[in-house]
């Protein structure tokens, strides 16, 4: 057995029920290998599942995103051998929040070479989400007009770089204008202030009144109506995320009367459940980072014993980009 320090929920709630503890880390099993973290990746569905808002059984781990160094090989991996460098952003089980565990060694990725760990922990899970959201589940094109909600979050930093790759007029929402500035900074054409502006009544005055064919849409609640009303007729609502809280009901009328649209909430589980999309979709991100399309903000840094702080500072919005917790 090998001591590790993780993190455990005993009770959904704010960030303090988080919890450190020491335990002994038996040895993989058959399939699996131990990692060793060096970076952990913070995302916003690590507060969706301490709160209670995606369901798990207590006391449950924290965290789908990491990156670290094989120390030990179970029986039957033959793809994985001890000193390998290695990064994961999907698994059965959340507990990426630890100094060691043990992983499935079909869900696991090489960290290619010139990738950095840090780089491999802070884009991996932003950038797969981007890739199936922006290929797989509403295919953008060239010349076409996208709006992005959270353009300056880690996950709108790099879709507004991806659209651009791809030649599409990228529309953010940002809050302020510090964070707008961000986005324009990372392939934003435009950046609308959520705080300031009516962002629907800008969106069609920016499309000459058509409105957008697709709106990518993390926010929720709060964003809904702007969402809805931003669309073309025909358009996509791209739902992917409630961090304002769960949208109001969808109904089948409304979706007609404003213009026969289409609404979907995909998940990155259900595009990624399949090991080789998985393995896919990570190496269209990790070849857009290695051939500078994509260009991390890795604005935030946490020791893993203030994984408390990381989580109240992300929640309340006080981070951009990326963020990284150091075991």
């Amino acid at each position: 057995m090998t001591q590790a320090v993780v993190a455990r929920v005993h009770q959904p709630g704010e960030p303090d029920v988080i919890k450190l503890q020491e335990i002994n880390l038996p040895d993989p099993g058959p399939g699996e290998v131990t990692i060793r973290h060096t970076a952990i990746g913070l995302n916003f569905q690590d507060v969706y599942m301490r709160s209670g808002l995606y369901p798990g059984q207590p006391p449950f781990g924290l965290g789908n995103e990491a990156a670290g160094v094989v120390e030990k090989v179970g029986s039957g991996v033959s793809d994985f051998k001890e000193g390998d460098r290695v990064c994961y952003a999907s698994g059965p089980v959340f507990d990426a929040y630890s100094t060691r565990r043990n992983f499935l060694a079909a869900r696991l990725l090489h960290t290619p070479d010139g990738v950095k760990d840090e780089q491999a922990a802070a884009i991996l899970l932003k950038g797969m989400t981007v890739e199936y959201l922006m290929q797989r589940c509403f295919p953008v094109q060239s010349g076409m007009s996208v709006l992005f909600h959270a353009a300056a979050g880690g996950v709108g930093l790099l879709a507004g770089q991806w659209g651009k790759d791809l030649g599409a007029r990228m529309i953010g929402v940002a809050g302020g204008p510090e964070k707008s500035k961000i986005a324009l900074e990372n392939g934003y054409d435009v950046c609308l202030d959520r705080k300031t502006e009516d962002i629907a009544a800008r969106v069609k005055e920016l499309t000459g009144g058509k409105g957008v064919p697709v709106v990518f849409d993390s926010v929720g609640k709060d964003s809904f109506d702007a969402s809805l009303n931003s669309l073309a007729p025909r358009g996509y609502f791209v739902s992917f995320g409630q961090t304002t809280g769960l949208p109001p009901p969808v109904t089948g009328a409304m979706l007609q009367k404003l213009g026969s649209l289409y609404f979907t909430r995909p998940t990155l589980v259900t595009y990624t459940a399949d090991a080789q999309e998985m393995r896919d979709s990570a190496a269209l991100v990790f070849d857009r980072l290695q051939r500078g399309v994509l260009r991390l903000s890795i604005n935030q840094r946490y020791a893993l014993k203030d994984v408390v702080q990381a989580h109240r500072d992300l929640q309340s919005g006080k981070t951009s980009g990326s963020t990284i917790i150091t075991p």
